[in-house]
This record gives structure tokens, sequence and C-alpha cells, in this order.
């Protein structure tokens, strides 16, 4: 298969699950992990008046233009039209998830406070990942559980010990439910997203068309939504870093996670995303952590070298 070669965006090879693209494909969703820790900070810093359900829709649709317009200039149309024909019902199923992942995430995040909404919402994806490639014959084994349970362990501990603040205002069962539905939907975007790459789907493209879809769902939200964040210099920078790193680099490093590695790994390795905005909000914003987070952050850095770690050849075991 033809390799993209834009020097902006890292291409997605076919699967192979051996050797050094397998290593490729950890540092990969890793990387996804770490830009999309960025997004709080850079939220907090440029837009902290903006509503989060206009940000996301900010991000969906000007990085799923944004990914278009690249790939048109570069000559790819033949490879989204690819994309298209060869799993249309996979990509209309991944925008749909994505959508529903940022809504919920959003509205737990509200209702119970990020360290719980996140804990929940992402700490349960890699669980659904793991179910329902067990439904589809592919049980990810041992190595991977033990590996997400120390994650998610580690993460409720960072999160919970202080590594992420900002309370919620009534830590209710309706906060908690839309966590569990962002996860599942997030895990279903992982599952599908990957059928869609092994059917030969061009990662890039996949995730322009994905982004753009998503972007459509939530366009609704830009026309009766308070926008003036972005005529702000702050506002506009922020959400040039969110559409360009944490969105369109971001879930085409993803993507490329998911063409050498199976859909539980890729969605456990995610998890370094608290870990990241945990060091950052550190690291720039000033925010302290007790003893309780670093022990979280040493389990969150155990899971992910276990699940990172593993032989290569052998897929999730």
């Amino acid at each position: 298969m033809m390799r993209w070669r834009a020097p902006a965006w890292p291409s997605v090879p076919a699967r192979s699950g051996v050797g050094s693209g397998s290593r490729g494909a950890v540092l990969a969703a890793l990387s996804a992990a770490v830009l999309w820790g960025t997004i709080g900070t850079a939220q907090e810093l440029g837009a902290p008046s903006a509503a989060p359900a206009s940000v996301a829709a900010v991000r969906s649709l000007g990085g799923g233009v944004l990914l278009l317009a690249v790939l048109l200039v570069a000559g790819r149309g033949p490879r989204l039209r690819a994309a298209v024909t060869r799993a249309p019902l996979a990509l209309l199923a991944a925008a749909a998830a994505i959508t529903v992942f940022q809504l919920g995430y959003l509205t737990s995040v509200r209702a119970v406070g990020v360290a719980l909404g996140t804990l929940v919402s992402i700490g349960s994806a890699p669980v659904v990942a793991g179910l329902l490639a067990a439904l589809a014959g592919r049980p990810p084994g041992r190595r991977w559980a033990l590996a997400t349970l120390a994650t998610v362990v580690g993460a409720a501990l960072l999160l919970v010990g202080g590594g992420s603040s900002g309370a919620g205002q009534d830590p209710g069962p309706l906060g908690v439910l839309a966590g569990l539905v962002a996860g599942t939907a997030y895990g279903t975007y992982t599952t599908v997203s990957s059928r869609v790459l092994a059917a030969g789907a061009d990662g890039a493209s996949t995730v322009a068309l994905t982004f753009l879809g998503a972007g459509v769902l939530l366009a609704p939200v830009l026309v009766v939504g308070e926008l003036s964040w972005l005529a702000t210099a702050p506002g506009a920078t922020a959400a040039v870093w969110l559409i360009v790193a944490t969105t369109a680099l971001g879930y085409v490093l993803f993507a490329r996670g998911l063409a050498g590695l199976d859909a539980p790994t890729v969605t456990t390795l995610t998890l370094a995303e608290p870990l990241a905005a945990a060091l950052l909000a550190v690291a720039v914003v000033g925010e302290r952590l007790d003893l309780v987070s670093w022990s979280g952050a040493g389990g969150l850095v155990l899971g992910l070298v276990l699940v990172g770690g593993r032989p290569a050849g052998r897929r999730g075991r």
C-alpha cells in the first residue's frame, strides 16, 4: 500500500503489529494522548469563559476541514473517496461515536467535576474496547487486563489526589451516567475506526472524514452558542492549537496507533492523557500534586509500560 508522505502529517502503514512497526504504533498512541492532555490547559489559558460544547464544535469542524484541505492540496482525493466507498457505514458510526463522546464527556465534567468526569469517561473506554474485542472473538488477554487495571487505578489516584482541579456541583448519578456513555462511545469509536483501517482506508482520510462528520453534527452549537472568545488573541491562539495539534495531528497519530495495534491496547495507552494533563498543570498552571497523586502517576506509568512493552507480534497479549 502506498504511503502518504506529506511532511506535515504522519502516514498510516498497513497493519503488521510486528517489530519496530509495533513500537512506532505505541509511540504514536502515546504522543496522541500527550497532545490531548494539553486540552484543559489550552482552554484554561486561552478561553476560560468559553462553553465547553462550543470548544468541542470548533475543534471537530476545524480539525476535519483542516485535514480535508491538506489532503486535497496534497492530491489525496482518491484516498478520501476510497475511505468512503470501503467503509461508509463505519465512518458514519465513527463520526456519531466521537460526537457522543465529546458531549457525554463535557456533560459529565460539568456535572461531577473534572476529576470524576475524566476518570469515568476515559477510564471506562478501555474496558468497553476490550469487551467489544472479546465479543468479536479477539479477547485482548491477561497482560492487557493487568495493564488496564494499573492505569485505571493510577488515574483514579492521580485525579482524586489532586491532579485535576475543579469540583462539580453535584456528584450524582446523571453525571456518572454521562461519563459512562462517553466511555462507551469512545471505546466504540476506537473499535469502529480500527475496522475502517483494517478495510484498507487511509488513516488521515478516515480522521478527516470522521471529524468533518462530527463537526457537522455539532454545527448547531456554533449557531446558538457564544463564540466571542474566538475574537480574542488568547482565544484564537487556543483554537488554532486545539484544531491543529489536539484534533488534526492528535487523531492522525491515534489512527497510526490503531494501524499497528488492536483497539483495546490503543485505548489503554490513551490513559496517558490524564498523566500528561496533570504534569502540564504542575509545570504551566502552577498546581501541586500530593503523595497520592504521585503514587497514581507511578501506577499509570507502570500500566503503560506493561501494555506498551508487550512482546512484538503478540497483539493484545
